[in-house]
């Protein structure tokens, strides 16, 4: 087979770039790009194919009308992942990213009209507590006792770590058993909360990565605790910058980002990856397969079936998926300067609407809103004097048949008088640009199974050994990165898996 990127760029340390391995990488998401970082630091020639005509795949960025729109990831958190990349590639994040922590990190609007601001400043969050409901201030010291334990468990401990083997998982089970794993996070937040606001503001996380709060299991309580320990942070000019900031690593190590390369195929010599074959025809050779694609869609659509014994197309068709998201982009001609950077704004029911989404598959008439609002602390983002918005509603993923060709358009109206209702007066008649987003665009655009925003739910029995290994158990020399393996969904997630790969991928020395 050609390989295209033979004798291109200079090794750099001496090596002839014909005598280093290769890696290709399919996709240029967060996590697909930190791979290639870490590949490049390790000595491999590596090869980022994004099926786009810009990098960044979830991250992607819409430019229109004067206005920037972060297709998807618009919460940074744990940004020493991001300045790990930065030192293996030689380099200071600082030099590169314009990082601002958030304050607070977000504002929660409840049905009531009630406002809980959530900061870094624990002081600040027990105030909050208190103001709602003095009767749980000492439930929240607890559930934060056990949030900083699932951090260290589930995020620091496990995080980056490959589960190869089921004595893999069976060695962290007296962890998780102390946790209490099997349970799902609102039991173990309602354990803590009385009042029912406060049950919702520290059990909606796993929403921020398609899992349901009702099933999925109590170690993603973490996520508080990541987020006050790290904090909540925004690059300046959007998280578009940190794609762009990433691709300069990898092109500075001598590799390169392709897009509007489409992989259709993995091409294989008996059950071992040999490179890919592009929808255009043209192949390449590779000493390994990075995939950072969505994992059923990479076993399902780039691999025949004959090669896969544990991700079988009945296994991966009969899996629980994360929820589907409708993301409304707008753009408005006045500011709404009393509008925070992140409102999350509930809606009449939570756990109803929960199982209208995840169990009974039911667009519902009403719904809960994450409103971002980048031009808070970016005004470039806007053109002068406005605003630069997305709305983001959970909804059920494909299987639910729901029409969007026909439903879109009614769902964004209804969101639009929700938002005017509330936070945005007068919006409908101050909307300048407009796009949107649905689960259709994830199945189609971005290649995701079942259009499920992060690939499989995190619910227990799909996490770390139960979800699809970082190394194939199917095909040698193939990887998964990205929400779809281990660790999951989630920008520190995503990067934590590219950091796995270190223990996973064989040294250069062992493949020339």
């Amino acid at each position: 087979m050609l390989d295209v990127t033979q004798a291109v760029f200079p090794a750099g340390d001496g090596v002839p770039v014909q005598h280093k391995p290769h890696a290709v990488i399919i996709g240029s998401g967060f996590g697909g790009l930190a791979a290639a970082v870490r590949l490049g630091a390790r000595g491999y020639r590596v090869t980022v194919l994004e099926r786009l005509d810009a990098p960044g795949g979830r991250a992607y960025v819409h430019r229109q009308d004067g206005f920037t729109f972060d297709a998807g990831p618009t919460i940074i958190t744990v940004p020493q992942l991001l300045e790990d990349l930065w030192q293996l590639a030689g380099r200071r994040l600082a030099d590169d990213i314009d990082l601002r922590r958030m304050d607070p990190y977000y504002r929660l609007r409840f049905d009531d009209g009630s406002l809980l601001d959530i900061s870094g400043d624990p002081a600040r969050v027990r105030a909050e507590v208190a103001r709602l409901s003095p009767g749980d201030v000492e439930g929240y010291e607890r559930f934060m006792a056990l949030s900083t334990s699932l951090c260290r468990i589930g995020f620091e401990e496990l995080g980056h770590v490959p589960f190869n083997s089921f004595m893999d998982m069976v060695r962290v089970a007296p962890d998780l058993m102390k946790v209490q794993a099997w349970r799902s996070v609102y039991s173990i937040v309602s354990a803590h909360f009385r009042d029912p606001r406060l049950r919702i503001a520290f059990s909606f996380h796993p929403l921020l990565i398609g899992g349901n709060p009702l099933k999925v299991s109590s170690i993603y309580g973490m996520i508080e605790a990541i987020q006050q320990r790290w904090g909540v942070h925004f690059a300046m000019g959007g998280t578009g910058a940190l794609v762009t900031g990433l691709v300069s690593l990898i092109e500075g190590q001598g590799n390169v980002v392709r897009c509007n390369a489409e992989v259709a195929e993995i091409t294989l010599q008996g059950r071992r990856a040999t490179g890919v074959r592009l929808a255009n025809g043209e192949q390449i050779a590779a000493d390994i397969v990075v995939s950072n694609a969505d994992s059923a869609t990479t076993y399902l659509r780039l691999l025949p079936a004959s090669a896969r014994r544990r991700w079988t197309d009945r296994k991966l068709k009969r899996s629980s998926y994360s929820s589907g998201l409708y993301v409304w982009y707008f753009g408005t001609r006045r500011q709404y300067p009393e509008v925070a950077h992140h409102t999350i704004l509930f809606g009449p029911r939570y756990q109803e609407l929960l199982r209208d989404i995840f169990s009974r598959k039911k667009l519902a008439e009403d719904f809960s809103v994450y409103l971002h609002r980048p031009t808070a602390t970016d005004p470039s983002l806007a053109p002068p004097g406005c605003d630069t918005f997305y709305a983001l509603s959970p909804v059920p993923h494909m299987d639910a048949g729901i029409d969007w060709a026909q439903q879109a358009e009614p769902y964004r109206q209804a969101i639009a008088r929700f938002l005017e209702r509330t936070v945005l007066p007068g919006l409908q008649s101050q909307i300048a640009t407009s796009r949107i987003t649905t689960p259709r665009d994830f199945q189609d655009r971005l290649l995701s199974f079942k259009g499920a925003g992060f690939g499989l739910e995190p619910v227990l029995l799909q996490s770390a050994w139960f979800r699809p290994h970082n190394r194939s158990e199917d095909i040698e020399r193939l990887y998964l990165v990205g929400a779809g393996t281990h660790p999951g969904a989630g920008v520190p997630g995503v990067i934590s898996s590219a950091r796995v790969l270190d223990m996973v991928v064989p040294d250069v020395s062992a493949l020339r």
